[in-house]
């Protein structure tokens, strides 16, 4: 591939990055609401929360085109810009792809290939499973009590999953929108100023989505599991499915 080609190429993958991030930034603040809201009404506020969020990120045409289809739009795009740098013949020409050890680019890739991958199958298709004794979890028995059964059963790699998964995403999603920002609509010179920027924005991220989405998690885990112990048996089948869960 020649060099025109090659940046041409090159400045598509960005712009598909760049035009799947609303879609999955919109898909993490509905999903994160309900474990926010876990802080003023515990599991059942959160349930019913998470419930109604599922009306926009989990029906047969949401999940598929709001959800699914932007994150792996975002993915591949970022791997294969990636690659695309990596393999120029010409070096002096190729495009530049930012730093792999940047605060955006490892928090993309870990939350993209390590705890968004545990978290979807273990939580979204694992419960799906008809095989007995799931026997298919539906979405209406799908609720906090299943992640307050995780956290109790399994709490240390439930914490580190679930931490893990909101700070990572967080921080991307900051500097992303940041990235944007400068990109479309108000680009700025001063890098004095761009660090205070991003600095501001991650302590937002961590101060008003980290810390009160792991404390609602927090109570969450505090409470009683009020679930059938048929019911409990089932979640704890599912969860059984994953490596993560086994070891």
């Amino acid at each position: 591939m020649d060099g025109t080609r090659r940046n041409q190429l090159y400045r598509a993958l960005t712009k598909a990055i760049h035009g799947s991030s609303p879609f999955i930034t919109i898909f993490a603040l509905v999903h994160l609401s309900a474990p926010l809201l876990a802080n003023l009404g515990g599991s059942s506020l959160a349930s019913q929360t998470m419930l109604l969020g599922r009306e926009y990120y989990q029906t047969s045409f949401g999940e598929a085109a709001l959800v699914i289809t932007p994150i792996t739009v975002h993915v591949l795009s970022a791997l294969l810009k990636r690659l695309l740098a990596s393999t120029s013949s010409d070096p002096k020409n190729a495009p530049t792809p930012r730093p792999i050890t940047s605060p955006l680019s490892v928090t993309g890739y870990a939350t993209a290939l390590l705890f968004l991958p545990i978290h979807y199958l273990s939580h979204r298709s694992d419960p799906t499973s008809e095989a007995p004794p799931i026997f298919g979890v539906g979405p209406a028995e799908l609720d906090f009590e299943f992640v307050k059964l995780g956290l109790q059963r399994w709490p240390v790699r439930s914490w580190i999953l679930y931490g893990g998964l909101v700070l990572f995403t967080s921080i991307h999603v900051a500097d992303g929108i940041g990235l944007l920002w400068a990109t479309y609509f108000k680009p700025s010179s001063d890098s004095g100023k761009q660090v205070r920027n991003r600095k501001l924005r991650r302590r937002l991220a961590l101060g008003g989505v980290v810390l009160p989405t792991l404390t609602g998690i927090y109570f969450i885990a505090q409470e009683p599991l009020m679930t059938f112990s048929s019911t409990a048996g089932r979640y704890t089948a599912s969860f059984m499915r994953s490596f993560v869960y086994r070891i």
